[in-house]
């Protein structure tokens, strides 16, 4: 999720760059009627603010994501219990047949090969199967702690104050100016809509 995120607010970092770079960089060229261009696009144009939030503080305090986290050390422990058990499959499986041991004849020890050939086989379907389901689940709770948070700032941001909101990563910038750090509204709201839709 992490490394997702660095990845978008790097794209949007860039993004934010270009933009500033072509609207600061603009010439202003005069009009017939003595105005330049560059003021009448500037009258027309809301101020360019960029508000950001913290997400460690967010991963910290949004209710949704301490319930998502408990949900996937659940779905943790439970897909490690079924690994557990597939591998306790096999280990008797291996021990029936050392236990036989001399008792086997060539051909009892070769149908011994073939079955537990199959059944590792069998077995690493079912623990990719467990993997994939295991992965799609993470995913699927992490997209919605992701879509929640877009929704809150899109509503959030309907009187269009901020022409981006980008979630803050150490080491992403190198400057920020608190005025526009709206962490704590964002937690709180987030947290305000989650606790409504739960009741």
């Amino acid at each position: 999720m992490k490394n997702g995120l660095l990845i978008w607010n790097v794209v949007l970092t860039l993004a934010v760059g270009y933009l500033l770079f072509t609207l600061l960089g603009k010439k202003k060229t005069t009009t017939s009627g003595g105005e330049t261009t560059a003021t009448k696009a500037d009258a027309a144009t809301p101020a360019f603010r960029i508000a950001y939030f913290e997400m460690d503080s967010v991963e910290t305090n949004f209710d949704m994501v301490k319930d998502v986290k408990t949900e996937i050390s659940k779905k943790d422990e439970e897909y490690n219990n079924n690994l557990g058990q597939l591998d306790y499959t096999y280990q008797k499986r291996v021990q029936e047949y050392q236990q036989k041991g001399n008792t086997m004849t060539q051909a009892d020890y070769e149908k011994a090969q073939i079955d537990l050939k199959q059944l590792e086989g069998t077995l690493k379907g079912r623990k990719q199967e467990l993997d994939n389901q295991y992965q799609d689940f993470v995913l699927r709770r992490n997209l919605s702690v992701k879509k929640k948070i877009e929704d809150f700032l899109v509503e959030y941001n309907k009187d269009k104050k901020y022409s981006y909101i980008v979630a803050y990563e150490q080491g992403l910038f190198y400057y920020k100016d608190t005025v526009y750090n709206i962490t704590a509204d964002l937690i709180r709201g987030l947290n305000q809509q989650y606790t409504k839709k739960k009741d």
